[in-house]
């Protein structure tokens, strides 16, 4: 099964699926574009490091990191391999030095420990054909004589400040405190920078 790099383009509040999210991913040498809807909590946490906002307390997947590192296992690759009836399939690859192992699991989850390990994203060719958007970044269609150009700008990794809000009013429902002074703070530093 042929695969093709991806890498986090952004996020946005999904306008189809009401409390959900769209992670967006892009070809590293290419210009298809993958949205994926995930649920509210992978966002934020994917929002958080994509902010490089640390947290004092750990989240889940932050547990999953010391229980992983507890035991020497490695995190090597996350691939989406499947999409059958709107669901898309992901494994993330682990090894402990002696076995590699296979886990199943959703998107936004992988995605979260990919960029806590620092490892690659793959999709398999056959999901981003059938599912990938053929877009350049300011939103243009592209043609089939643009597929072959090489994917050369690296898009900014941020999350506009109408979806921290959100996600902000996401976590003070759920009495997320700490993470909410956080997204609080973000908040404030991008209003700052924008009216400079």
């Amino acid at each position: 099964m042929k695969k093709r790099q991806v890498k986090i383009l952004g996020l946005s509040y999904s306008q189809s699926q009401i409390g959900s999210y769209v992670l967006v991913l892009s070809e590293m040498k290419g210009k298809v574009k993958l949205p994926i809807i995930i649920k509210p909590q992978e966002a934020q946490r994917i929002s958080l490091d994509l902010e490089g906002i640390k947290l004092t307390k750990p989240l889940t997947h932050d547990l999953f990191l010391s229980m992983f590192d507890s035991f020497g296992i490695d995190i090597q690759e996350v691939f989406i391999y499947s999409l059958a009836e709107g669901i898309f399939y992901t494994k993330i690859i682990c090894t402990n030095g002696l076995a590699d192992v296979e886990i199943e699991s959703s998107v936004g989850d992988a995605v979260i420990l990919a960029n806590i390990y620092d490892c690659p994203i793959f999709v398999s060719s056959d999901v981003l054909n059938s599912a990938g958007v053929l877009i350049n970044d300011d939103g243009s269609s592209l043609s089939n004589e643009d597929m072959d150009e090489e994917f050369e700008t690296e898009p900014e990794k941020t999350t506009s400040i109408e979806n921290l809000e959100k996600m902000l009013e996401h976590a003070v429902a759920n009495e997320e405190f700490e993470i909410c002074s956080q997204i609080r703070d973000r908040i404030e530093e991008m209003k700052k920078r924008d009216t400079i």
